[in-house]
């Protein structure tokens, strides 16, 4: 997926500590570079005995901000560059960090940076088993959590002292993700239940054979990303495996049936709203209901018809014959008979013929009763798979025209006009 100008216009602080984990803060960084931001790092002394402050500078281009650099004639000190950054990511943050952070500690420049820091700030923990499971360790954390702190999670993975468990540093990837969360959150979309279905259903014939289509779920993808980005309550049901956010809640299946159950089961449990915890903590007492009108994007391709007769085992050729005749059943029309009610929806048309598609796409909007089509009109240039779309949003008050760009740019856009929707 690409992340260009993602971070347009962002300043993101990166500090690093003394973790053999921090060679993954060079690619997280690079990830935060390739998508617009503006970085900056501040490193702890004992960083510095893993990677040289001049290896940052190269990638970030910006001076780095160490006990040897400190400088009160520019931003370049614990106090200007917080107020510069938009944005704080400790990564790795090594248990002696976090149990400072946890007790108020401030002895060296990256903790009275984040001390003196007024907006978010995140951790992504580094250290040995026993080191992260031990009480005290696991309660700063929880303080962290619980005084704004967001606390990426470690995952469980051979770690550098050779033994295999839980504390390994998440991935760049994971911690990217994270970071743009909460520089892009809208309030909108914040805690609004967003159910999105994606890629062609797989219809089986036998054991071994099944009717589909060419529809990659590219686009269901991106949409599934950008509202995750955005805050939204995703729940994600698509036919195709990907690699998304890891805290995007997916559910894959195969068959239009599935689809239709998953589908369901998921558009009840969006009209119920949402139970907001003040914090990451166990106590729910305090946790609020939030109710705002769950929306739907149905950018599935599913299959027009099925098998009529579905077989176990495999069809051998040689009992089929010369010519096979299989016979095929109109499918149930999934968006048609739906409860839509109290939901907005979104249905999404992919078109060839680009002389009758506003026509059929304004038919569909009509006929199923939606509050919006996506028109994507294929060609030489946008096809099935394309890294790139065009899409015209249809209201039965407007038409509007998102030109062509990569797919992620493309369902920001169409977040901003389903906006429009109430």
């Amino acid at each position: 997926m690409q992340f260009d100008n993602l971070l347009k216009d962002k300043n993101v602080l990166v500090g690093v500590t003394g973790s053999i984990a921090i060679y993954k803060s060079l690619e997280l960084i690079r990830l935060f570079i390739k998508s617009g931001a503006s970085v900056r790092v501040i490193m702890s002394e004992s960083a510095k005995k893993f990677i040289t402050p001049l290896t940052f500078e190269a990638i970030s281009q910006n001076k780095v901000l160490d006990e040897s650099s400190e400088n009160w004639s520019s931003d370049n000190n614990h106090i200007g560059i917080g107020e510069w950054a938009d944005v704080f990511v400790i990564v790795p943050a090594t248990a002696n960090t976090i149990n400072k952070l946890g007790a108020g500690i401030s002895d060296n420049l990256l903790l009275q940076t984040s001390l003196a820091f007024n907006k978010t700030t995140l951790i992504a923990p580094a250290m040995n088993t026993g080191m992260l499971k031990k009480t005290i360790t696991e309660r700063n954390i929880k303080l962290l959590a619980i005084n704004g702190f967001k606390v990426i999670s470690t995952q469980s993975k051979l770690l550098a002292c050779n033994s295999t468990g839980d504390g390994a540093m998440a991935e760049p990837i994971t911690i990217f993700y994270e970071t743009t969360k909460e520089l892009l959150q809208d309030e909108y979309w914040n805690h609004r239940r967003v159910v999105i279905t994606g890629g062609g259903t797989i219809e089986k014939i036998d054991d071994v054979r099944y009717l589909s289509n060419f529809s990659s779920g590219k686009m269901a993808n991106a949409i599934a990303t950008a509202l995750y980005l955005k805050g939204a309550d995703v729940c994600y049901i698509t036919t195709k495996k990907a690699h998304l956010p890891k805290g995007l809640y997916t559910i894959k299946i195969d068959s239009s049936s599935e689809m239709q159950k998953y589908l369901e089961d998921a558009l009840r449990v969006a009209k119920k709203g949402i139970l907001v915890k003040p914090n990451l903590t166990d106590n729910f007492n305090d946790a609020k209901l939030i109710q705002k009108e769950p929306y739907l994007f149905m950018v599935s391709a599913i299959s027009d018809y099925t098998p009529k007769f579905q077989q176990d085992g495999k069809l051998k050729k040689e009992n089929l014959g010369d010519n096979w005749n299989l016979e095929l059943k109109k499918n149930i029309d999934i968006l048609s008979s739906i409860d839509k009610g109290g939901v907005k929806t979104i249905g999404f048309k992919a078109e060839f013929d680009e002389k009758n598609a506003l026509i059929n796409a304004k038919n569909m909007l009509i006929n199923k009763n939606l509050d919006a089509v996506c028109l994507n009109i294929l060609g030489k240039d946008i096809n099935f798979g394309s890294e790139n779309s065009q899409i015209e949003f249809l209201t039965k008050e407007k038409n509007i025209k998102i030109d062509k760009n990569d797919k992620l740019s493309i369902a920001f856009s169409i977040l901003d006009n389903s906006k429009d929707l109430n």
